[in-house]
């Protein structure tokens, strides 16, 4: 097998990024937009966007961020990953509840990891080569008179307390507290720190950070008198409107131990034909003129799935490289009678089987137990039932006794029962 994925360029439709990440619907909004095009379509500018290490992994709204950097900086335009060892320790504020803070080792070990996320998705050669800051090299020095009298004069709290979030939380029983209340001046004086060393006049994010970044913008304005600028990307959500991220409960990481190519693989190619052109948009860098291609046949072949294929591919191909995304493709093909099961190897079936109902079971273990263990049928005579109907397989043979015993004979250890065409369930047998 051989994937074949788009080229990361800028589209040659487009004379300027800034129109391509319009038409890409990645400005939900933004400070002067003409301004912006004019920044964005003369010399390189330098940009950031940060990243705060609350989990162990990046995930889904912060790959939009990554690949929104890497268009930019493919235009020419020098990125700043900041990765926020000193935001990290406070927690931007949730809507809902108060964030629980972890202490600095386990911060410092996310650092890492996120840092090592990051650098896959930028380049780091060239005039335009990508840098990777962390804001606690400016404020673990910073006394909290410093803190209060150089940045915290600054801001005015009605201003403050506007901001989307505050508001809520303010109106809301768990109230918020000064640590995250001050949030908002901590993000602001990464943007003053980053144009003061490198000249940076550009900040990206999710728009649900549209009250950070504009900490930024005016803190800027107010200390250098200096124009700056920003703009927030809308926020993924799936075809019910409901955000996707680790705070719902939903998130699509992009740690492979924390959500395996498998399952990335299958959860792009299940998307709604209602958001599937959209996500194209945002999560790959296939051309105007390709994506129209797929926006007509989801409209008049929406059976063939064409547009949900190519976008796992090329989605978990960025994230995860086309060896682990072939890997995935062949385990879906092989679960869904398409393929050799026995062909795959140990880590990808494993991480497939995972996904689906399973169990682990003794050596030994009937079928009939087995299709009760994971749910497939409710009781053992409903299991009789179904051998004898013929609707039961093994490891793709088709069970005929009802003694029949739990192989094991997958790689790793593992056996794939199904009943009827499409209800399968993995075994791990011990």
């Amino acid at each position: 097998m051989s994937i074949t994925v788009a080229s990361q360029r800028i589209d040659p439709a487009f004379d300027n990024v800034w129109d391509e990440l319009v038409w890409r619907g990645l400005v939900h909004v933004s400070t002067d937009e003409g301004e912006l095009r004019a920044a964005l379509g003369g010399e390189p500018i330098t940009y950031y966007c940060g990243f705060d290490p609350t989990a162990p992994s990046l995930h889904l709204g912060n790959l939009v961020q990554l690949l929104t950097m890497r268009r930019l900086q493919l235009a020419g335009h020098r990125p700043l990953a900041l990765v926020g060892g000193a935001t990290g320790l406070i927690g931007d504020p949730k809507q809902t509840a108060e964030r629980v803070l972890n202490d600095e080792a386990t911060v410092a070990d996310w650092v890492t990891k996120l840092r090592a996320q990051v650098e896959r998705f930028l380049s780091f050669d060239g005039e335009n080569a990508a840098t990777v800051v962390n804001n606690l090299d400016w404020t673990a020095s910073m006394s909290a008179i410093e803190f209060l009298r150089d940045m915290g004069k600054h801001f005015r709290v009605g201003t403050m307390i506007k901001k989307d979030t505050v508001a809520t939380r303010l109106n809301s029983e768990v109230g918020i507290s000064y640590t995250e209340f001050s949030y908002q001046i901590l993000q602001g004086m990464d943007y003053l720190q980053l144009f003061r060393r490198y000249g940076c006049t550009l900040e990206t994010g999710g728009s649900d950070q549209w009250g950070n970044l504009t900490s930024g913008t005016d803190l800027v304005r107010r200390v250098e008198g200096a124009s700056v600028h920003a703009f927030g990307t809308p926020l993924i959500t799936d075809e019910n409107g409901k955000k996707f991220g680790k705070s719902e409960g939903n998130a699509i990481w992009l740690d492979p131990e924390m959500c395996s190519p498998y399952a990335m693989y299958q959860f792009w190619l299940n998307v709604d034909d209602a958001i599937v052109v959209t996500l194209l948009k945002t999560f790959t860098f296939l051309t105007r003129h390709e994506i129209e291609e797929y926006e007509r046949l989801v409209a008049d072949e929406p059976f063939r799935r064409a547009a949900q294929k190519r976008l796992a591919i090329e989605v978990t191909t960025t994230v995860h490289g086309a060896g682990a995304t072939e890997q995935a493709i062949a385990a879906s093909d092989a679960l869904f009678g398409k393929g050799d099961l026995a062909s795959l190897d140990a880590a990808t079936l494993a991480s497939a089987l995972r996904e689906l109902p399973n169990a682990e079971v003794a050596a030994g273990t009937t079928v009939i137990n087995a299709l009760v263990s994971t749910g497939l049928v409710t009781s053992t005579s409903e299991a009789r039932r179904a051998i004898a109907q013929g609707g039961v397989s093994l490891d793709g043979e088709k069970v005929t006794a009802d003694d029949a015993v739990v192989s094991g004979g997958l790689p790793g250890g593992a056996s794939v029962l199904r009943r009827g065409k499409k209800a399968l369930a993995g075994l791990f047998v011990a």
